[in-house]
């Protein structure tokens, strides 16, 4: 597919529903050809922030432009974008190539240009042998990929994908964030994709964007946004993160990055609430003085060679170069 590489830029777009602010003045700056991910609670706004992107809802104010235009107020199939819906919304009477193609027959293109564009798109997500099967004759991840191709037949700059895995159990769902990565390298166009899961944002994404309460918290890196939270909402829900109030402000630090000692040989005392084994770690959850939680991950070696329970006395200590200081 021989597609612009182009930017996506929102100024200060505003949604409202009523008296409701569901997007409140967000602007953000998209970096072309990458993978970016939208993450944060349900209701933060991101979802929104996607449909108006996509046209599928209007903006009550700010500009959305692609390629330096502004496409705010065009309709969805003239703005050079695509969106993969969270349901896939396949038409379960056609067949997996006519579903691909259906974009094509709604232009009037030819039933040859049609079915020649389809097969390209099913050889791109490997489901060239699939293409006269119904939908209900494959799998969840078979129809998501279906979704994809039928997205990408229309070439677009942009690639919108609303929760695209939470359909799939587990184990599917890991290896489609695999294709799912490999797919946007391969075609080196811009993914938006909206998650609610932290580990599918930082499994995927070359940039997050973390929203809440209608704004954008914090964007970045995905590696920048997970080891330098900015706030106590960004370090407590990317998780593996303790945030502690000490006299000179409120710190994050990551789990693993605290140690378990002796009572009274580290910084601070603590008594041991509860302990999960997760495998290649086991985690520790205590509390220190000021009732404060803090977790540390210890590896499983480690714990078994000198266990702790509920109720026990340890101590907590870590490097004071991996505390990190929040703005808010």
């Amino acid at each position: 597919m021989n597609i612009v590489i182009q930017d996506l830029e929102l100024v200060n777009v505003t949604k409202r529903y009523g008296t409701t602010i569901a997007v409140n003045a967000v602007s953000h700056h998209f970096c072309p050809a990458s993978y970016t991910c939208l993450l944060g609670p349900s209701g933060c706004g991101k979802s929104s922030t996607l449909r108006m992107i996509a046209g599928h809802e209007t903006i009550s104010d700010g500009s959305i432009l692609l390629a330096h235009r502004d496409i705010s107020h065009l309709p969805p199939a003239k703005r050079g974008t695509a969106m993969m819906f969270q349901n896939y919304a396949l038409f379960p009477h056609l067949s997996v190539a006519d579903n691909v193609a259906f974009s094509l027959k709604m232009k009037g293109v030819d039933a040859k240009d049609r079915r020649a564009k389809a097969a390209e798109m099913l050889e791109l997500v490997d489901l060239t042998t699939l293409a006269d099967r119904l939908p209900d004759q494959l799998s969840g991840g078979q129809q998501q990929r279906v979704a994809l191709a039928r997205a990408l037949i229309t070439r677009p700059q942009v690639l919108l994908l609303d929760e695209p895995l939470s359909a799939l159990d587990p184990f599917l769902r890991v290896r489609m964030r695999t294709e799912l990565r490999n797919l946007q390298k391969e075609l080196g166009i811009s993914f938006v994709h909206v998650t609610h899961g932290q580990d599918e944002a930082l499994a995927l994404a070359d940039e997050i964007v973390v929203m809440n309460n209608a704004v954008i918290e914090q964007a970045g890196p995905a590696r920048d946004v997970f080891n330098a939270p900015r706030t106590r909402f960004v370090a407590q829900f990317m998780g593996g993160h303790n945030v502690i109030a000490l006299p000179q402000g409120h710190y994050a630090i990551r789990s693993d990055a605290v140690q378990v000692t002796a009572p009274d040989a580290g910084q601070f005392d603590a008594y041991v609430t509860a302990i999960e084994y997760q495998g290649t770690h086991v985690s520790v959850l205590s509390r220190i003085a000021g009732d404060q939680e803090v977790t540390a991950l210890v590896p499983d070696a480690s714990y078994f060679n000198a266990p702790h329970h509920p109720g026990d006395r340890i101590g907590l200590t870590w490097d004071a170069k991996n505390l990190h200081q929040l703005t808010a």
